[in-house]
């Protein structure tokens, strides 16, 4: 078996780590220190449509499976965001995956865009 990236999981990759880039060390230790959510890296990440990664197209997702989304999250608890980061984006992407799996289409329809768009 082969389990190394495909070549669409290795864009991925690259693109999450470009954005994890402009989120230096001394970001995340000020946020440590604090305590506080980084809205900012957050609003990144809805900004680029990746809090949708794994969800359905027809509202605001990229469509790609749970797969994709957990080489996403590895990317970025590789980076200097470590678990901080990752934890602010966890929910976004896979809490909401039993409405997308057997939720009704009303349940979708008001859950999940604004939640792709960061809003929620």
């Amino acid at each position: 078996m082969d389990f190394s990236f495909t070549a669409e999981q290795q864009a991925i990759r690259a693109a999450i780590e470009k954005i994890c880039a402009r989120f230096p060390d001394d970001y995340w230790l000020a946020k440590d220190k604090a305590g506080g959510f980084p809205h900012d890296f957050h609003k990144a990440f809805a900004q680029d449509g990746w809090l949708g990664i794994a969800m359905p197209q027809t509202y605001g997702g990229a469509g790609l499976g749970i797969t994709e989304a957990a080489v996403m999250m590895q990317a970025v608890s590789e980076s200097g965001a470590g678990l901080s980061g990752a934890s602010a984006l966890h929910m976004n992407i896979f809490g909401l995956n039993p409405v997308v799996v057997f939720g009704t289409d009303e349940q979708k329809k008001r859950m999940l865009p604004p939640l792709i768009a960061g809003e929620d």
